[in-house]
């Protein structure tokens, strides 16, 4: 009898340490929130993400966190000093490191069950197609910060019936309560949303995709221009606004999944 006690107490503690360790595995507190069903989705997803600077990087962490079960990571860039005031992979020791690939450890450090795609190089306009058209995306995120391939990508996505949400300009901007989430044709007050606009619609392109902006009003000062290969003007950007506007970039495309988006 005592032998089949010690057995009984042997098997109920482990019973109840299985059920712990069950339900503190990573995504506990997700599928908590968002049903069993609901993390099966986002495990089943795979989200192409364009561009992986203050706003990308951003979008990164949050759908590799909230359990997304594939990334397809592009940007040519590296890390340099100057991103270290808002971007969340940059830090003293990866300076000059492709960020790419740095955000492909850290979201295998994350979830080592996520599958990671990374396109390290520059994507021209040109070369958006292909990108576009290498898999069968549930969801696409632009947060290009170079106005022709961003218009590019904008344009094949809708061409192509993928769903696409975009993050119009952060830099300029203080103000939190001013970002929005809308339909592109609903947006307004911003610089770089209005140049997107007017270049889609030329494209035949007025609807059919989300975007995060914000109408406040850049300081004239807060902008400079610099002639390079991929940009022609740098905008003065405080610390917290791009992740603002990566986390909901990453909110829409995390609701309109589990079909709760408006």
């Amino acid at each position: 009898m005592k032998c089949i006690k010690i057995l009984s107490i042997h098997f109920s503690i482990n019973f109840y340490l299985l059920l712990i360790v069950n339900y503190y595995h990573v995504f506990s507190r997700t599928e908590l929130l968002v049903t069993t069903e609901g993390l099966k989705k986002l495990q089943s997803a795979h989200v192409l993400i364009m561009g992986l600077g203050g706003v990308g990087g951003y979008v990164v962490e949050q759908l590799c966190r909230a359990g997304i079960g594939k990334l397809t990571l592009v940007d040519g860039d590296t890390i340099h000093q100057s991103n270290r005031n808002r971007q969340l992979i940059a830090l003293c020791a990866n300076d000059g490191e492709l960020k790419a690939h740095e955000w492909e450890k850290r979201c295998r450090d994350i979830n080592p069950k996520c599958e990671i795609e990374v396109i390290d190089h520059y994507i021209t306009e040109e070369e958006i197609p292909e990108v576009v058209n290498l898999h069968a995306y549930d969801y696409v995120v632009d947060a290009i910060d170079t106005l022709s391939p961003k218009v590019a990508l904008i344009f094949h996505c809708v061409q192509n019936n993928l769903k696409l949400v975009s993050s119009f300009g952060s830099g300029g901007k203080f103000d939190p309560t001013q970002v929005r989430i809308d339909k592109v044709e609903k947006s307004f007050g911003c610089p770089l949303g209005s140049v997107v606009r007017k270049r889609l619609h030329r494209l035949g392109i007025h609807k059919g995709f989300k975007v995060v902006y914000s109408p406040e009003k850049t300081p004239e000062h807060a902008m400079i221009e610099e002639r390079s290969t991929n940009k022609r003007s740098t905008i003065g950007t405080i610390s917290y606004m791009p992740p603002i506007f990566g986390c909901c970039c990453a909110s829409v495309v995390v609701r309109d999944l589990l079909g709760i988006g408006n």
